[in-house]
């Protein structure tokens, strides 16, 4: 959550101006002492950068994603020739949902055998 910048203000100006600790402070207004330390080195809050995505072209991951469903995220990074981590990253963006389709194994069903002691 974001603190408005007059509300930055009247904190810090409390502080000085009744010569209290960080942690009174905090406490007075139900903040972290933390925050208020870090108001007072900067007051404007930062602001987010937006990433351009260099490598991985869209298109070409959703045709990917297309024809091979059920691949590893690595191997979508070998097809590419980007990180696995920057895979991870852009399937985020597209909102694709990683589940793999198995099938059900048919073979001969496994027996247990209880054994009491």
């Amino acid at each position: 959550m974001t603190y408005s910048i007059d509300f930055r203000k009247k904190v810090l100006n409390i502080k000085e101006r009744e010569k209290i600790s960080f942690e009174k402070v905090s406490k007075r207004f139900g903040i972290g002492k933390n925050t208020v330390f870090v108001w007072s080195k900067n007051i404007l809050p930062l602001k987010n950068r937006n990433r351009a995505t260099t490598k991985i072209s869209i298109d070409k991951l959703k045709e990917d994603v297309s024809q091979y469903s059920d691949a590893y995220q690595y191997e979508r990074a070998e097809r590419l020739g980007v990180s696995k981590s920057g895979i991870q990253k852009a399937l985020k963006r597209l909102n694709t949902t990683y589940k793999k389709s198995y099938k059900r194994f048919e073979g001969k069903k496994r027996r247990k055998i209880k054994i009491s002691e």
